[in-house]
């Protein structure tokens, strides 16, 4: 259980240095958050807990996966703030954006064999 909350604090702790960082220099803030550092601790972790190479293959593969559906987020979200859209709404309709493009990727992905667990 420890090692939970330490894993829980470290990546907070990432979160919380991009943002506060991005509010002085927005575009180092966003390299800092464009970094796969989450995803690298989350494969050193789940090596070091027992995973096998098969588990952690997956692992690596559907987050490359799961990845893509996700940059239109980056692209709908800055147009529709800089259209006049509020903050909260344009969230929302990137992150509804993506959850369907999740869904389309398993979708699309199982049509050619390839399987996602989602």
């Amino acid at each position: 259980m420890i090692a939970f909350w330490a894993r829980a604090a470290l990546s907070g702790l990432i979160i919380a240095l991009a943002a506060t960082i991005a509010r002085r220099q927005p575009g180092l803030g966003s390299l800092i958050v464009s970094l796969p550092l989450v995803s690298v601790l989350s494969m050193i972790l789940l090596w070091q807990s027992g995973a096998t190479s098969e588990k952690l293959a997956d692992y690596i593969g559907g987050t490359f996966w799961f990845f893509l559906p996700s940059i239109p987020m980056f692209l709908l979200i800055p147009v529709l703030l800089r259209r006049g859209m509020t903050f909260w709404p344009a969230l929302g309709i990137g992150c509804v954006t993506t959850i369907l493009l999740y869904l389309l990727t398993v979708a699309v992905a199982s049509r050619f064999g390839l399987r996602i667990d989602a």
